[in-house]
């Protein structure tokens, strides 16, 4: 089972958040041929590049062309590079190799619906475009310093690759292509989940620490948690279909009103990726359908469908301090990493909160979206922490998340 073990490693990889300036040229390799490898199993398949409009993903040649944009943007284009979150995101950029860039990715100006339209190159002419950009980025960490703040902005952009492969994963998996890398297949959870058992009292949320932190992390801040009794694991499908086989999603009363608002527009009878087969279930991935391993934790469920099990079991979400207190005070027991986990806490600024300088990163979205805490097996290892905030709509299905309860 995949978990924190405490020491800013996860599987062998150093945390992305405190690599030196010879783990990151290693890791932006890395990265970089994760991205094509992904990238090139979309072209091969059957639809190829010609992905119809959905609101939820890009176009897979925008996406690719985007990422060697924001890279060049930050780090080789940025006049004050070197001096990380208090740089000028206005601050003048020279040309980057492709002039009008720009006005193709950048995702600030860029309007989403627009993006199927662009005159974007090639694939062939994008993937230079990237190999270009990825030796300015090298070169440019071969001259930078050696603290934080002249890492920071390699470090970022590792990070926006590393999340845009995983958000590439999630549309391999809506349009139905496979992917053969076992690295990103969930595994069966071992363990039984058993409950810790915290008494209340206060804990520090937030990142407080030297290293690489996103802005919505900072402003390190006491709050007063409840006592606490969590589930030491996330729900297993062995927990979560007894709910769907006893009509949970035809019980109104088990859920929200935003829920109920999702259920009269989705008409859902089971979650996502889920089929019934004789006495049995499947799970879709990658293109096929398989028998459903129960052991495996609970995969692509809403906010609304992990609210509506827990109102049915008696349960509830946990808050995220509640769940970073578990995850930082206890890795030996709280296991973690197997899907994204839903929280009960809106995603907002903690205190004293200022915008870094990529801007679209956090603050719009404040007061829209939900905390989710940990990491799926979709996630780069390097970027797994336990104070990482990740954060989506409601009514999301296609992220591999599931949750883990609370008694009430």
């Amino acid at each position: 089972m995949r978990g924190y073990p405490g020491d800013d490693r996860m599987g062998g990889d150093v945390a992305f958040r405190t690599m030196d300036a010879t783990a990151l040229s290693r890791a932006l390799q890395a990265s970089r041929a994760d991205t094509l490898a992904t990238f090139a199993a979309v072209e091969r398949s059957a639809r190829g590049l010609a992905v119809p409009y959905r609101a939820s993903i890009n176009p897979p040649l925008w996406e690719l062309g985007h990422l060697g944009w924001f890279q060049e943007f930050w780090v080789d284009r940025n006049p004050q590079c070197a001096q990380g979150a208090a740089a000028d995101p206005e601050a003048r950029r020279g040309p980057g190799v492709r002039a009008d860039a720009d006005a193709l990715y950048d995702s600030g100006r860029v309007a989403h619906a627009t993006r199927w339209s662009l005159p974007l190159p090639d694939a062939a002419g994008t993937r230079d475009d990237l190999a270009r950009q990825l030796d300015r980025t090298l070169a440019a960490l071969q001259r930078a310093g050696r603290d934080d703040a002249a890492l920071y902005f390699h470090r970022l952009v590792l990070a926006h690759e590393d999340m845009h492969h995983e958000a590439a994963l999630y549309t391999a998996r809506h349009l139905g292509i496979a992917i053969d890398d076992p690295r990103w297949r969930p595994t069966p959870m071992r363990d039984a989940s058993v409950p810790l058992r915290f008494e209340p009292g206060p804990w520090t949320l937030g990142h407080d620490g030297p290293g690489f932190a996103f802005d919505n992390e900072l402003g390190a801040h006491p709050v007063a948690l409840p006592a606490t009794e969590i589930d030491s694991r996330v729900v297993s499908w062995a927990e979560f279909l007894p709910f769907v086989d006893a009509g949970g999603y035809a019980d109104a009363t088990l859920w929200s009103d935003a829920g109920r608002a999702w259920l009269a527009v989705e008409c859902p009878t089971a979650p996502r990726y889920l089929r019934r087969a004789g006495t049995g279930w499947e799970r879709g991935h990658h293109g096929a359908w398989a028998a459903l391993e129960p052991a495996e934790a609970a995969c692509h469920l809403t906010r609304f469908e992990a609210e509506a099990w827990c109102r049915w079991a008696g349960r509830r979400l946990p808050s995220e301090g509640e769940w970073e207190r578990a995850a930082v005070t206890r890795p030996d027991a709280f296991a973690w990493g197997d899907v994204w986990e839903w929280t009960a806490s809106p995603f907002g600024p903690y205190p004293g909160f200022v915008a870094h300088p990529y801007r679209d990163y956090s603050a719009p979205w404040f007061g829209t979206r939900t905390v989710l805490r940990g990491a799926s097996f979709m996630t780069q290892p390097r970027m797994r922490h336990p104070r990482y905030r990740n954060f989506f709509a409601g009514d999301r299905s296609d992220v591999p998340a599931g949750f883990r309860s609370c008694r009430c």
